[in-house]
């Protein structure tokens, strides 16, 4: 069952999963996804992922900030800021205290190397924003803060009791994080309302879809470059 993030993200999640093999498929049920629901992705592959992630989440970060830039309202503004303190004070602290517990530091975290599936992605997301708009940002940005929120939902009823990635499932499937999807969902709506009407009328609705289809690839890649750590 799809969550309830607002009609914009049901409308861009159905275009990009016109066929089972479509992007928003493999994003949500990767072999990476799937080994975090049976337990069955090797802890390399995990921590691999960790790392790459937290680097993302500082371009992440940085992406949601231009998004204050973009706002024309104060409400834009702030859910952006919000989004911005929930991935520097929360997000990032889960990467921090499961590296830490195998010996590895922020500092390390901060200053890894990029994988060439992080840089794709995350300069993509940077250059959305900066040569578009407001809609432009939103739309690649907003496969990973959904898509987050769908996969915990599902692997919080799916996953095996002896799963040894509780915590993660647990982060994205709570209700804080719930809340983010939603409020960033019902922002986007309004966002959406007001600079173009009815999305479906616009004649900005494929290159917005293929904005948010194009996100949801790089998300693929993402997982694929975690599963390179086993």
């Amino acid at each position: 069952m799809t969550p309830d993030y607002g009609k914009t993200f049901k409308h861009w999640r159905a275009g990009a999963s016109e066929t089972p093999d479509a992007p928003w498929h493999q994003y949500t049920r990767h072999a990476f996804v799937e080994g975090l629901r049976d337990g069955s992705l090797p802890h390399a592959s995990f921590l691999q992922y960790l790392v790459q992630d937290y680097v993302f989440l500082v371009h992440f970060a940085r992406a949601w900030s231009l998004g204050v830039v973009k706002s024309e309202i104060l409400e834009e503004m702030t859910v952006c800021a919000n989004t911005v303190d929930g991935l520097v004070n929360h997000e990032m602290a889960l990467h921090v205290k499961t590296c830490a517990a195998v010996g590895i530091s922020e500092d390390t975290l901060f200053n890894a190397t990029e994988a060439p599936e992080n840089l794709a992605y995350t300069r993509y997301v940077m250059d959305a924003g900066l040569q578009g708009d407001f809609l432009d940002l939103m739309a690649a940005l907003a496969p990973c803060v959904m898509g987050y929120g769908e996969i915990g939902l599902r692997l919080k009823a799916e996953a095996a009791p002896n799963t040894p990635y509780t915590d993660w499932i647990d982060t994205y499937s709570g209700a804080e994080y719930q809340g983010i999807c939603t409020t960033v969902g019902g922002m986007l709506d309004a966002a959406v309302a007001r600079r173009l009407g009815c999305l479906d009328a616009s004649p900005r609705a494929n290159a917005l879809q293929a904005r948010f289809t194009l996100a949801t690839q790089l998300e693929v890649g993402f997982w694929g470059m975690g599963l390179r750590g086993a």
